[in-house]
């Protein structure tokens, strides 16, 4: 239990990390000299770097365990957080939030090897969403209390704050944390040890892939980017008023991410429970993207429906987990988290770009918005199709 606990609070930081920028973005963009596809470049470094080590990550769990491959890298994260803290130029910021995103990258997956290897491939969903959803009260901290934090000390102050709370989380890990025992003693063998490649040949994962690219992605982006400048553009708000905006949409992903949890045993199905919340997902998009002139209240339980039932993390990783065999999961679980993020990653800097298109066309803020979440909604339907043709995994 002490391992789990520590885990999720390392977690606890990388769900603030992923989701800050959109609060103190309009105050970043002046500081440092930030367009909207600039912003989206910044974003998207946490989630490039993140995803790019996924795979390493995945060989170093099922080799070394969780609390060498999360304590060490844990401290990339404090190191980019003061990076980010101190930087006035864009391409420093974007460094800050690349160094975080390394240093971020094995936490979750720390988590989920844990509980992969001493629970039932049955109760993960639920475990796995238990873990997604007290991390998301990291999301809540990067909502209003953020904001007010921000506009009392500055959002520099603030960054510097938290890279003394990630330095902590880094020595909790590395002292509390224990690893299971592993499955077989190392004994001298000719064997070829199950890699990358094995994973790869899952025909059953193969449809899960697209949708991975862009159902948490698209979540991620709305959360961590565009959320803050919607309330801030469209309907004019102050930082504190924007963060209770955007607070509906947090609440809603953190009950979500609970709720989420036993869906696969109750209805006995998890493809159809991520089918169901991918549709209504989709229903927030386009009603965002069908009415620009949505008001603050509306808007703010649109955003709601997008972060709550978009909250399919944990089912699509337990849908994946019921596909691999024990000496791969470390890896199976990282290449599928590598495909939730690594859609975040190219998502935010071409949204970014397409939002400053629209801009320079003379559309509106609520136009070029309500334009944002239309392509979100049709690139998440396209997806959807391929994943129908996904084989179920019941619990058993």
């Amino acid at each position: 239990m002490p391992t789990l606990v520590v885990l999720v609070f390392g977690y606890l930081l990388s769900q603030f990390y992923r989701s800050f920028l959109a609060i103190i973005a309009p105050e970043l963009a002046t500081d440092v000299g930030l367009d909207a596809a600039w912003l989206g470049v910044v974003s998207a470094a946490f989630f490039a770097a993140f995803a790019a080590v996924q795979i390493p990550v995945g060989a170093s769990l099922d080799r070394f365990g969780a609390r060498r491959t999360v304590a060490g890298p844990m401290l990339l994260a404090m190191i980019g957080s003061i990076v980010f803290a101190t930087s006035h130029t864009p391409w420093v910021s974007v460094a800050g939030m690349a160094l975080i995103g390394f240093g971020c990258a094995p936490i979750f997956m720390g988590a989920l090897w844990v509980i992969g290897r001493t629970s039932t491939p049955a109760r993960f969903a639920l475990f796995s969403s238990v873990i997604v959803g007290i991390g998301s009260l990291g999301n809540l901290a990067a909502a209003t209390p953020l904001a007010a934090v921000a506009q009392a000390w500055g959002w520099r102050a603030t960054m510097l704050a938290i890279a003394a709370a990630t330095l902590l989380a880094a020595a909790l890990v590395f002292f509390v944390v224990r690893d299971p025992p592993p499955l077989i003693e190392k004994t001298e063998t000719r064997e070829r040890a199950p890699g990358l490649v094995d994973v790869l040949k899952i025909r059953q994962l193969w449809p899960l892939y697209p949708i991975a690219l862009l159902s948490y992605p698209i979540v991620v982006a709305v959360r961590g980017l565009w959320v803050g400048p919607y309330f801030s553009d469209v309907h004019h708000l102050a930082p504190v008023e924007r963060g209770n905006a955007v607070s509906v949409m947090v609440f809603a992903m953190i009950f979500a991410s609970f709720a989420y949890g036993p869906l696969d045993r109750w209805f006995r199905t998890r493809k159809w429970v991520v089918v169901a919340g991918t549709v209504l997902t989709i229903g927030g998009l386009a009603a965002l993207a069908l009415i620009p002139a949505m008001g603050v209240g509306p808007a703010s339980l649109a955003f709601g429906a997008i972060g709550g039932f978009g909250m399919t993390y944990g089912v699509l990783m337990a849908h994946t987990r019921a596909f691999l065999p024990a000496p791969l999961l470390g890896r199976g679980l990282t290449l599928m988290n590598m495909a939730l993020i690594g859609g975040a990653a190219v998502i935010q800097p071409l949204s970014g770009a397409f939002m400053k298109h629209l801009a320079a066309q003379g559309l509106s803020p609520a136009a070029a918005h309500a334009s944002l979440y239309g392509v979100f909604a049709l690139g998440l339907g396209v997806t959807l199709v391929v994943y129908l043709l996904s084989e179920d995994a019941r619990p058993h």
